[in-house]
């Protein structure tokens, strides 16, 4: 199997540098044959081929049989007439990756306000109200006049069908439960059509309890009660803004791993930005990255019927409870170890394993 992996900007090179020695390592254990092959995007990217993000790094891409994407500077790619499009939009785009999947669960030794829980959000990634892409030519979002702007969204029940067919098989892995977030009471035609499309969807999943909520009161209901929960299914913006949540209700964002994948292909990606601040301070928690490469391969080893590959998940996701449990870690989540010292204790427990 092949892994394109792009380090990213900001603390992405250190985080990405860590996951890459985890995969590499696992790989060697259990005779994974893992290629993994470095390639650029974002600034480094710009700095070179005057583009954040090329067609020869899709093609690439699309040769290859996964993609990790470290956390990219979004925020500083504003004109894509000058090359500085948004990498992550770009693979999502690009590769229809509709599902972006983010897990988020407490750990016993992480200190939390909460009560235990384990839970994912199923969000939608390819259309709503994100303004670069739903239309074909440039954004969604018109100047009218110099005070009035305008922000469209698109909600198609393609794209709804799918995202919930994709929450109702991972809730049959789980406890069998799915949520459906809305805002139907405000946006009666854009949710209302996402709602039929997850109760309809529902119907071929008579064994899974289905309820649903107004964004605005899960995010009250998350906070005081997330133990409730198991698989919750939403649209683009608003599953960006709970999973951060339920990432942070976890005991820090630094645990927010994720998957975005589509019916051919799948990228692992951090849930965290690229967190200049923090940048070559060698304190930033790996454990994202390495999370969404347990998910990645886990989602290899299920699309070609590979279990080793799965056990390669289980076995990094088993390390990582250790870790921990041991406070091997960095500060964000109760450790006293840096970046690169986290990963070294990792790779010793994968190779101990």
């Amino acid at each position: 199997m092949k892994i394109i992996v792009i380090p990213g900007d900001g603390i992405g090179p250190e985080t990405m540098a860590v996951c890459t020695h985890v995969l590499e390592t696992v790989s060697d254990k259990l005779n994974l044959q893992l290629q993994l092959v470095p390639e650029i995007a974002g600034h480094d990217s710009l700095k070179k081929h005057q583009a954040t993000v090329t067609p020869e790094l899709l093609a690439k891409v699309k040769d290859a049989d996964g993609l990790m994407l470290g956390p990219m500077a979004t925020y500083d790619f504003k004109d894509e007439s000058k090359g500085e499009i948004n990498p992550s939009k770009y693979f999502r785009k690009q590769l229809d990756l509709y599902a972006n999947i983010r897990p988020a669960k407490t750990f016993p030794k992480i200190p939390t306000r909460m009560n235990p829980f384990d839970l994912a959000v199923v969000r939608e990634n390819t259309e709503g109200f994100y303004a670069d892409r739903n239309v074909e030519s440039g954004n969604s979002e018109i100047l009218v006049t110099p005070d009035v702007s305008i922000s469209l969204r698109r909600i198609t029940r393609h794209c709804c069908d799918r995202i919930a067919k994709t929450a109702f098989e991972l809730a049959m892995t789980r406890k069998k439960h799915v949520s459906i977030v809305h805002k139907a009471n405000v946006l009666r035609v854009t949710d209302g059509m996402f709602m039929d499309s997850c109760y309809n969807v529902a119907k071929n999943y008579p064994e899974v309890t289905v309820d649903e909520f107004i964004v605005d009161a899960m995010m009250a209901h998350v906070v005081r009660n997330p133990e409730r929960f198991d698989t919750i299914v939403t649209t683009n913006m608003f599953g960006d803004i709970l999973s951060d949540l339920t990432a942070e209700l976890s005991g820090s964002l630094g645990l927010g791993g994720s998957l975005n994948a589509g019916d051919l292909y799948a990228m692992g990606q951090a849930a965290h930005g690229s967190a200049p601040d923090i940048a070559g301070q060698d304190i930033a928690n790996p454990f994202s990255l390495i999370t969404s490469a347990s998910m990645l391969l886990n989602w290899l080893g299920q699309r070609h019927q590979l279990p080793i590959y799965i056990q390669a998940a289980k076995l990094i996701d088993l390390c990582m409870q250790q870790a921990i449990d041991a406070k091997e870690t960095t500060i964000d989540i109760g450790g006293s170890l840096g970046t690169f010292q986290t990963g070294k204790q990792f790779i010793q427990r994968i190779q101990a394993a």
